[in-house]
């Protein structure tokens, strides 16, 4: 699902809402939840999941074409857990569409 799949959906099931206020909420939200990781903030999203920051220690590469080894710097990469619930509803779904017994 992409971003205007997203602003696509909430439009169609909020009929009282534009598209461009559906837009512009969809907008704002990520912007804000991307604002919390780049202050280094958790979000958790009950049901859903949480989103984090995850440190990438610095460490020694290889440069694939030449061979010569580079230093990589230290990161801080966007990480994503799923929740309970949206892992079952997954594992469920996928599950009925793929015809395979439930394992529980």
């Amino acid at each position: 699902m992409t971003r205007s799949d997203l602003v696509e959906e909430l439009a169609s099931r909020f009929g009282q809402l534009t598209h461009r206020d559906t837009e512009y909420a969809v907008k704002t939200i990520l912007d804000a939840m991307s604002e919390a990781l780049v202050r280094g903030h958790r979000i958790e999203i009950r049901g859903f999941g949480s989103f984090s920051i995850n440190r990438r220690s610095p460490r020694m590469g290889r440069n694939p074409r030449s061979g010569e080894s580079v230093a990589i710097p230290e990161k801080r990469v966007p990480h994503f857990k799923p929740g309970k619930a949206l892992r079952e509803a997954v594992d469920a779904r996928t599950a009925e569409l793929l015809g395979t017994p439930d394992a529980h």
